[in-house]
């Protein structure tokens, strides 16, 4: 699942370097129509995915993950082939918007993987799946941008495929085992999707686990469209696709390298503990970003800010591993993959109206606040249902 995660992570952000370079080789078109329909075309696919997530999450609860995840990757992989055939915008367009139909190959892993996993290790066993997917995010854009330049767009979309369907293969030799790793019954038992739902608003810190997803995402996403721009005012413009690759890369490679060493931790010490200190660390790392002067100060910022979020993915599935049960983890986390998907709509389209209207340093300056906010909400809510819970305890043991 691990090489799976890496080959569907990689192959479908190779794509997303040279998707508005794409749209101006099909016509004559203005810089303002190639803008608009690259963001169009970009975010079509998260909308549809936002909607599908949890429809396919409750399938694959009902029915086993193994079957969604290689329809999943079959669905991507077509859409992805045929794109390479795409001759008009409206196309693309409308393949993308069905790549985001079957888009939710990563979250379906993590369900497979989470339900077979004890809750004991599930922290460091997800942050280990997690660098799958984060590797192939970081050598994705390196190679796509690598193959448009050797074969041309087209070819590089048809042999993008090839790697998605490699994927579906690799899950075809994947054992679902239903291994017994709980003795709660209530794990085991089908429920509906009001009782999902209900499950997961009678639960504070559940629920706010998961709206943090949609946080977390638009603060992380608010900076990308505007960070190769930010790049090119700091450093200006030589070299500055390799500086702003540099700058993206760092992220994620801190998210790499710390993401299961934070999720073992979490196993040890509490899930809710490191995430929320994870959530107070990225807001004070995104805070200097405002401030730099050179861009290696901002290479070194993006790789902290890639540990604390790196470790802030496994911990909320390991917590919703612990806190729903199993038998409605691919649901759950379908809802959590849906609110993520929402923030990477939502993020950009902030990010990019707060820098237009009050430059570059107002966007660190407010995502710095979200994350902290957000903090500060996990913290509350964190507290305050632990003493409530600790208070009933001794009520009860009082009223014996």
């Amino acid at each position: 699942m691990w090489f799976a995660n890496f080959f569907v992570s990689g192959s479908m952000t190779m794509v997303v370097p040279f998707i508005s370079l794409y749209i101006a080789s099909m016509g004559n078109f203005s810089d303002a129509y190639v803008q608009t329909w690259s963001g169009l075309t970009f975010a079509v696919t998260f909308i549809t995915a936002f909607i599908f997530s949890p429809i396919w999450g409750k399938i694959g609860d009902r029915y086993g993950r193994k079957k969604i995840l290689i329809m999943s990757a079959v669905g991507i992989g077509l859409s992805v082939l045929l794109m390479g055939f795409a001759t008009t915008v409206w196309q693309l367009f409308l393949l993308r918007l069905i790549m985001g139909i079957v888009t939710g190959f990563i979250p379906m892993s993590q369900a497979l993987i989470a339900v077979q996993t004890p809750k004991e290790t599930a922290g460091k066993v997800l942050g280990t799946l997690q660098t799958g997917s984060v590797t192939g995010a970081l050598m994705g854009p390196m190679l796509g941008g690598a193959l448009a330049d050797a074969f041309g767009f087209t070819n590089t979309f048809k042999w993008v495929s090839v790697t998605i369907f490699i994927s579906a293969i690799l899950v075809f030799f994947v054992k679902e085992v239903q291994i017994k790793v709980s003795k709660d019954e209530r794990d085991y038992k089908t429920y509906t999707s009001k009782e999902v739902l209900k499950h997961i608003i009678s639960r504070p810190v559940l629920l706010v686990v998961m709206l943090l997803s949609l946080l977390i995402q638009v603060a992380h996403f608010s900076i990308q469209p505007i960070l190769s721009l930010f790049v090119e005012e700091i450093h200006g413009p030589v070299n500055i696709a390799f500086f702003a690759g540099m700058a993206f890369s760092a992220a994620g490679l801190g998210n790499l390298l710390f993401s299961r060493r934070l999720g073992k931790l979490g196993d040890k010490v509490g899930y809710v503990k490191v995430l929320t200190v994870l959530l107070f660390a990225a807001g004070l790392v995104y805070l200097p970003g405002a401030l730099v002067s050179s861009v290696w100060q901002l290479v070194i910022l993006r790789f902290l800010l890639g540990v604390a979020l790196g470790g802030i993915v496994p911990l909320r599935i390991a917590y919703i591993r612990q806190a729903a049960p199993l038998s409605m983890q691919g649901e759950v986390l379908g809802y959590n993959t849906s609110l993520r998907f929402l923030g990477n709509v939502i993020g950009p389209a902030l990010g990019g109206l707060i820098a237009a209207s009050f430059g570059f340093s107002a966007v660190f300056y407010i995502t710095s606040g979200l994350l902290i906010l957000s903090g500060v909400i996990m913290l509350y809510t964190w507290y305050t249902s632990e003493y409530e819970e600790k208070d009933s305890k001794l009520f009860s043991m009082l009223k014996q």
